[in-house]
């Protein structure tokens, strides 16, 4: 078989807690990024970039970030689209008032504040865990879409209340605005993702990562073996805003364009990324890219198949979408808690020891 790793030795401990500690999951990872850089641009639609993979990157990091905080760090939030309302806020202001200004560096402060106001919001962390903590960052989507809504400040007091991204250019070449070609925005988008997904690999992977797993463990333990869990939660909450609000940044400027934060971020924003992270998998980043593709891509699916295969309305279509997403939800908690990457983790595991048993 060619999947295995005989042969492949590990002198150093560096090597044998690298990334991929496989060469084969290394290779495949590359080519798999090389195929997506160099040939999809060549190949797709502009229906493909901003309707299906444009979005799958951009919800591949907001759903990073509230893995690492629930995830990986055990703290619940329901307040996503709160905080991606708050990177696309402030990345539209960033913009309209500093006109010069880098989109990179729009995009990281777009971060910044965002972790900022994710840090005020994870202070009742060390009080209330669960379904109270749960409840409390629900309060942080009402307030901050109420905010967002009724200050007219933060929509430079336009009439219409909406948030619309002016072009931007990024070396040389126009990213954001109506005559921005697709192709660029996705580029621009999947490197991105590439740089974010591995400083969070690696974050996970180092005393950061250990800590937060340790305090969702057990956080009594964590703290009597020395760590602190107040700080240690404030990091998660602030790291995982960090992540969002580039998401809400990036969906203001290379997705949506022009949004009304009190509609494009509501209540029913969180609950779907909480959900890609359940069905993915929850603490894996695997899990987060399978299910931002899952939760993007299998509504479109059910339409075309009820709507267009079998003849139903397209209410009924919807209807029965909420059905088998519960339904789905249910089944990967009860069956399988880690998700989809957890099934491909197993699978790898038989066919690394293929044709002996496990």
């Amino acid at each position: 078989m060619i999947y295995r790793e005989t042969g492949q030795f590990k002198p150093t401990y560096q090597s044998d807690s690298a990334v991929f500690p496989i060469a084969q999951d290394r290779w495949v990872v590359i080519a798999f990024v090389a195929f997506l850089a160099v040939v999809v641009p060549f190949l797709g639609s502009e229906y493909l970039f901003q309707a299906i993979l444009v979005p799958v990157l951009i919800y591949s990091i907001a759903a990073i970030g509230l893995n690492l905080l629930t995830g990986y760090c055990g703290q619940l939030s329901l307040g996503t689209g709160g905080f991606m309302a708050v990177g696309a806020v402030a990345c539209y202001k960033f913009s309209t008032a500093f006109p010069g200004m880098n989109l990179i560096v729009v995009l990281l402060l777009s971060g910044v504040v965002t972790a900022g106001v994710g840090l005020i919001f994870g202070v009742p962390s060390l009080r209330i865990k669960g379904f109270y903590l749960a409840v409390a960052t629900l309060a942080a989507q009402f307030f901050l879409n109420w905010l967002f809504n009724k200050i007219a400040w933060f929509q430079n007091y336009t009439p219409s209340g909406t948030l619309t991204m002016p072009p931007r250019e990024v070396f040389g070449v126009l990213i954001t605005g109506a005559a921005a070609e697709p192709h660029h925005r996705y580029l621009f988008c999947l490197a991105t993702v590439v740089i974010l997904a591995l400083a969070a690999t690696n974050i996970v992977r180092g005393p950061v990562g250990r800590a937060w797993m340790a305090i969702r463990d057990m956080d009594i333990a964590a703290e009597l073996i020395g760590f602190r869990p107040f700080q240690t939660k404030l990091l998660a909450f602030s790291v995982s805003s960090f992540y969002v609000g580039i998401a809400g940044a990036l969906a203001l400027a290379l997705w949506l364009g022009s949004v009304e934060t009190a509609e494009a971020f509501d209540i029913n924003q969180s609950f779907q990324i909480l959900f890609m992270i359940i069905i993915g998998g929850l603490g894996s980043m695997l899990g987060s890219f399978i299910g931002a593709a899952f939760i993007v891509l299998m509504p479109i699916m059910l339409t075309n198949v009820m709507v267009y295969g079998l003849g139903f309305e397209a209410v009924t279509a919807k209807h029965f979408e909420f059905i088998f997403f519960g339904g789905l939800i249910i089944f990967f908690l009860i069956v399988e808690p880690h998700g989809i990457a957890r099934l491909w983790q197993i699978a790898k595991e038989k066919l690394r020891l293929w044709p002996f048993p496990h």
